[in-house]
This record gives structure tokens, C-alpha cells and sequence, in this order.
């Protein structure tokens, strides 16, 4: 591809500026701020001056808005340069900043005493990431940090209500952290949870349910109350297909912050719902001090590597454990993660010369609680992620259209639809969540709605334009009807078995539902470089285009929240269950 060559000779002429001889430091102006303590936080404590932990410095990409057009064109099953995907030099060439920027920051960070040559850079350039003190960091950033703490999560995290940066960096900086971001993954919605009032199946159940599939049309009367792998794959019509592509196909699950997907568990499950996979396991790789201790199960893990694995076996699978300890050893005034693992784990992989060509997440937070510059960040790092042919897929969030009293954070205090982020970013594929059999219909807390910060992209613009009309002044005031709407598409998201310490667990969530829909895309894949193709990286544009009838409608149920009845599924897209839930049979045929 010539592409990404040209654009770079050209971008790197006109780049050659001179270095301004004088630059002033003391004329600032703020980054961001919040009016208040984000919702659920508290304050606990001045952050002691002589605490370290690193601190990221995002520069402005100076190719990123090329690469984005760049990624829907290969994106976009009707282009010329469809499934084109750009490879790591490629996407560097894009997502690195101008000279001017390194100078200008190299510069600031010399002037507050911080070595230049000392600072970790990202291979593209764009992050920089150096360990300061608070006391530091303060002066850098004309702020005050805190520590501040979560009660419902324990979590205790150094950050700031506000920060600033000279007038002059704010053209070359996209965004510090750790500042005004609170949210970490423990103390963010989880997006599974165990259905304690539910009892698992039992051995004499899955004996008499017959739950091997002989064929896809077969789908057990049992998979209305209980959900495993060959529920799934005769639901989805997988059953038959048989991966041969392994040698080049990966799975990737990310995981965070003491979650182990355990294998003795995995080979249990195995030897109940999927007996020609024992004695196969999954890769872990720690990403930032992740660990693998096999001692302490996670549910969330062993969910995710329980039925990717269960679905696109003999696939291979990735398990990400990304740890979050900060480079210092915490007292009791200081918080035991102060890293944020999110952006940590996209860092790495980035970084990696090859990487799944599929990657599932179940992680997510309020929209509102993340600032608009660090959700921007992150959404473009996975775009970068689709520009190298990955297929990114985000659980769309267990609380419908909003959690909590869903009241804005802006001082207002003004009740609306709460979207949810990552779900919301336009380059990711968000999935939502089914429950039943012949029909499936929404499950009530199937995360969806619109996003406040990203708009409708074109890819589905005329899906939801749709939706919109058909709804009228119904629910006007409530969500944004022209974001970002999610999720794409959806799975069954209630009932999964899943063993834990060697017990079966019934397990619900839209967790369950991105890994399933992962390991049918996994599938997917593996057809295509089969066939002699590429993979399919970012899916949406094709989604909403000629894939779309490759799904199964979902025409029933709602996602009520906020004291709304939320939206309804219904005939084409919806805010509820997206286009509907896969057919693979279908979807092989149109890919």
C-alpha cells in the first residue's frame, strides 16, 4: 500500500518548522476540570508531595483524522481498498506527532527539571510517560492532587478536579493522565455479575439434554434456562464449522486487575460442555505487572475464556492480565493503584509487531464520567486497533439506558439517558445483550442508547436515522439523537454456566455476551483466510451494509432505567439489541 507513504513524505515537508527560540511556560490555561467530586467518590486526603507514579503525556497525532478516513475505506465493503489493512510501521506513520510537538514538550518537561531522554516514548512517539512526584507533577500542571476514595469499590486513586498547561502546549498535548479521570476498573459497572437465585445445571440435566449439537438447527429446550457452549453454537450456527486457520488466527480476552482465568477450571468445563477440547489450554501474556497466580479464580475471566475458547475452538486464545501497580510501595495514606490499566494494556498491545485479530473487553463506565480529551484518546487508539485489522468488541453495560439516578455531573444535576464508554466509541463493535429461545428477545438490562460525545457515524447513520423517526417525540430530552448509537449487535446474556473454583455458577451480563460474539467473529476469520482473504479488522461499516441480514432480528423486550421505560427493540436496528444476534451460516456467505 503506497497510502501511508506518500501521506508521510508529504506531512514530514511540511513539518519542517523552526523551533521557536522563546517559549513562556507561566501563560496557561486550563485542560480540563469538573465542577465537582465525580458521583461516588469522596475526598480522603492531600496526596502526600513525595508520592511517585508515572505520568502519560498523550501528543496530538498528526496523522490521526488520515488514518481514521484511511480505516473506513478499508473498512467499507463496496471500496476498492476493502480489507487493506495498514501494519504497525503504517499506523505509525500516521499516529505520530510533529516534530514541533516533541520539541515543545521535550522543552516544557526540561524547563520543570524532568530529563527528556529519560521519559518512556510509545514506538509511534505519541505517549510519553515519566515518573514525577506529586509535588511535581502540581507545579507542572498548576494543580492540586488528592486521594480520593470509592466506597462501593474500596478503590483509592490519586487524581485532580482540574489541570492546566501552558497556552502554547495546548495545540501539541491531546491529554495527561493520571488527572481528572477517576474511573478504574474495580470501580467501574461491572458488566457480569452470578445469578445466585438461578441453580446451575446439573450432570444428570446436561446428560439428558443431549448438549452436544448434531447439527445447527438443533437447538436444546434446555438452552431456555441454562446456557453453554453447544446452546450457543447450534443458536448461532456454528456447530459444524471446524477452524483449520490456527497457525495464524488468534483470540484475545483483556483482562485487568486480579482476574485469572484459571486452566484446571477451564479443562472442568471442558470435560462437562465441550469434551473434544480437553487437554487444550490458552496463552496468558502480563501486561504491566499483570499476574497469573492460578490461586484465586476470577468470574469475569473464566467467563471470557471459558466461551471464547468454547466457541471458536481449536483457535488459539490470548488471555491479557494487565496489572496496575504504580512504581512505588503504598502506605496506608496512599492508594494501591494510581496506573490506569486501560490505557496501559492499548499501549502495549500497540506496540506488539502482531496481535489478535479479534480482542474482547467487559469493561465499562458512564460516558460522563470520563473527559471528553482522555475518551477521545482512547477511541483513537482503537481505531488504531481496526486500522490493523482487529475486530474490537465492548460489552455494552448491564444497566439498560443509564445506571444509578443517571443525573448529569455538570451541576444540573438533570436526569438523561447515562451511554456508556468504551461502548459509545464509533470504532469499536458493542454488544448487547438476548435471553430466550424461539424467539430470543432484549433482556431489561441490555446496555444502549446514544453517545454524548462522539456523533452518528455515516456507517450507520441511515440504520439509526430510522429508529429515530419511527420513535417521533417519544422520549425527546432524554438521549442525544445524533451520537453515537450502540450497541451494534448482541448475544444471550443470562444463564451461562461457568465453572469457578471447580463449582458451576450461573453467570449473566453483557459479559457474556461480547466473548460469545467474539468467538463467533473468530469463526468468521478464520473462513476468510481460509478462502485466502484478510480478516475482517473493523466490522461496523459492513455490519449495517450488506452483512446485516446476517442476523437474527430481535423484535421484542426493552432496557428500561432512569425511571424511563427506556427503548424498545423492534423490526431493524434498535438501542437495545442493535442489528440482532448472529448467524454464522448467513455471515459466511456475505464476507
Amino acid at each position: 500500500m503506497k497510502f501511508w507513504s506518500s501521506f508521510l513524505a508529504l506531512g514530514l515537508a511540511q513539518l519542517a518548522l523552526a523551533k521557536p527560540l522563546v517559549k513562556r511556560w507561566d501563560d496557561v490555561a486550563e485542560k480540563h476540570s469538573w465542577a465537582d467530586i465525580p458521583r461516588g467518590w469522596e475526598h480522603k486526603a492531600a496526596a502526600p508531595a513525595d508520592y511517585m507514579f508515572e505520568m502519560r503525556i498523550g501528543l496530538k497525532q498528526h496523522g490521526i483524522n488520515d488514518l481514521i478516513s484511511n480505516l473506513m475505506e478499508t473498512s467499507d465493503p463496496m471500496h476498492s481498498k476493502y480489507g487493506q489493512h495498514l501494519t504497525k510501521e503504517e499506523v505509525e506513520a500516521f499516529t505520530a506527532p510533529h516534530s514541533s510537538s516533541v520539541d515543545a514538550v521535550d522543552d516544557w518537561l526540561d524547563f520543570h527539571g524532568v530529563d527528556p531522554s529519560a521519559a518512556q516514548r510509545s514506538p509511534a512517539g505519541e505517549w510519553i510517560t515519566i515518573v514525577v512526584s506529586v509535588a511535581e507533577a502540581e507545579r507542572m500542571l498548576g494543580t492540586k492532587y488528592n486521594v480520593y476514595h470509592h466506597a462501593k469499590s474500596g478503590q483509592d486513586v490519586v487524581r485532580t478536579l482540574g489541570y492546566s498547561l501552558p497556552k502554547e502546549l495546548h495545540s501539541h498535548v491531546d491529554v495527561v493522565a493520571p488527572t481528572t479521570y477517576f474511573g478504574t476498573l474495580r470501580s467501574m459497572k461491572s458488566t457480569s455479575f452470578v445469578q445466585h437465585d438461578v441453580k446451575p445445571i446439573t450432570a444428570a440435566e446436561i446428560e439428558a439434554a443431549s448438549l452436544v449439537p448434531v447439527s445447527n438447527a438443533v437447538v436444546p429446550t434446555s438452552c431456555a434456562k441454562t446456557i453453554t457452549p453447544a446452546c450457543l453454537r447450534a443458536l448461532y450456527n456454528t456447530s459444524t464449522y471446524v477452524p483449520t486457520q490456527t497457525a495464524t488466527n488468534k483470540l484475545g480476552v483483556a483482562g485487568y486487575l486480579g482476574e485469572f482465568a484459571n486452566t484446571a477450571d477451564l479443562q472442568t468445563f471442558y470435560k462437562t460442555f465441550r469434551t473434544d477440547a480437553v487437554g487444550t489450554t490458552f496463552s496468558v501474556v502480563l501486561v504491566n505487572g499483570g499476574l497469573n497466580t492460578q490461586s484465586s479464580p476470577g468470574v469475569e475471566a473464566n467467563l471470557d475464556i471459558q466461551y471464547t475458547n468454547g466457541i471458536s475452538f481449536p483457535t488459539p486464545n490470548i488471555y491479557y492480565s494487565t496489572g496496575g501497580s504504580p512504581p512505588f510501595i503504598a502506605d496506608t495514606f496512599t492508594p494501591t493503584n494510581t496506573n490506569e490499566p486501560y490505557l496501559d494494556f492499548l499501549t502495549f498491545l500497540l506496540a506488539q509487531s502482531t496481535i489478535p485479530q479479534v480482542l474482547t473487553t467487559s469493561y465499562g463506565d458512564d460516558e460522563q464520567t470520563v473527559p471528553l480529551d482522555y475518551a477521545t484518546s482512547v477511541c483513537n487508539m482503537l481505531a488504531t486497533l481496526g486500522s490493523r485489522g482487529t475486530t474490537v468488541f465492548f460489552s455494552s453495560g448491564d444497566e439498560g439506558v443509564g445506571g444509578g439516578d443517571c443525573k448529569t455531573n455538570t451541576g444540573t444535576s438533570q436526569v438523561i439517558f447515562q451511554p456508556a464508554f468504551p461502548a459509545s466509541c464509533p470504532f469499536v463493535t458493542a454488544v448487547g445483550a438476548t435471553t430466550g429461545i424461539n424467539p430470543e428477545k432484549a433482556i431489561s438490562f441490555s446496555g444502549g442508547g446514544f453517545s454524548r460525545y462522539f456523533a452518528t457515524p455515516s456507517y450507520q447513520s441511515a440504520a439509526v436515522s430510522k429508529f429515530v423517526t419511527g420513535l417521533g417525540t417519544k422520549l425527546n430530552g432524554l438521549y442525544n439523537k445524533t451520537g453515537r448509537a450502540y450497541p451494534d449487535v448482541s448475544a444471550q446474556g443470562q444463564f451461562f454456566q461457568v465453572i469457578v473454583g471447580g463449582r458451576t455458577e450461573s453467570v449473566a451480563g453483557t459479559s457474556a455476551s461480547s466473548p460469545t460474539v467474539a468467538g463467533v467473529f473468530a469463526l468468521l476469520n478464520d473462513f476468510r483466510l481460509a478462502s485466502g482473504k484478510t480478516t475482517l479488522g473493523f466490522v461496523n461499516p459492513l455490519l449495517y451494509s450488506n452483512a446485516s441480514t446476517g442476523f437474527n432480528d430481535i423484535i421484542s423486550g426493552s432496557n428500561p432505567a432512569c425511571g424511563s421505560t427506556g427503548f424498545t427493540a423492534g423490526v431493524g436496528w434498535d438501542p437495545v439489541t442493535g442489528l440482532g444476534t448472529p448467524d454464522f451460516l448467513k455471515l459466511q456467505k456475505l464476507v
